[in-house]
């Protein structure tokens, strides 16, 4: 059995309806997932499964998902070695100590577009980083700012099909997959 992350884009249900993460654990069961587990309650989903090709993990759990809650969301899976070392990569782990809700991962299905990693530098005020590690979107926004333009800018339409997750979050994620 492998261990995999999957990240659900946004759990918004519609109607002001949200997402119970038992919900999520119970939807990953059917699927015939073991252990699955959620943190917090914000679409972050682990779990065991026969090792499978990325992508086809990602479709049944789509699929499953439109079924179960009537609405399509985009879900990025990794497996555990490609989630440990996603926070291994971590670029501002200086920053991530200080503030890990100030430094943000965007984890891209597919390798983000150099060209857009570049207009969403392009975009970040002084105080703010962005660096591309692996394909993935590493933000350390400014303290300074309640909102941030880049917010705006890192969407599926210019990225690609991604979602973000905080530098607390993806510390906790690591541990859950590291046991």
């Amino acid at each position: 059995m492998q261990t995999y992350v999957a990240l659900l884009y946004s759990i918004g249900l519609g109607d002001g309806r949200r997402l119970v993460m038992s919900d999520l654990k119970a939807m990953a069961y059917e699927l015939g997932f073991k252990n699955p587990r959620t943190l917090v309650a914000t679409g972050n989903l682990v779990f065991e499964a026969r090792a499978a090709r990325i992508s086809s993990l990602e479709q049944r759990l789509e699929t499953a998902f439109e079924k179960t809650f009537g609405r399509h969301v985009d879900i990025i899976v990794r497996d555990a070695g490609g989630w440990l070392k996603l926070a291994a990569a971590n670029p501002f782990s200086t920053e991530s100590a200080e503030a890990g809700d100030q430094v943000a991962v965007r984890v891209m299905r597919e390798r983000a577009p150099a060209v857009a990693v570049a207009a969403l530098q392009a975009r970040a005020a002084e105080d703010e980083k962005i660096l591309w590690v692996d394909g993935d979107i590493w933000v350390f926004f400014s303290r300074e700012r309640p909102t941030s333009r880049l917010l705006a800018a890192m969407n599926h339409k210019r990225l690609g099909i991604g979602t973000s997750r905080n530098w607390n979050t993806v510390r906790k994620l690591a541990e859950m997959v590291g046991k």
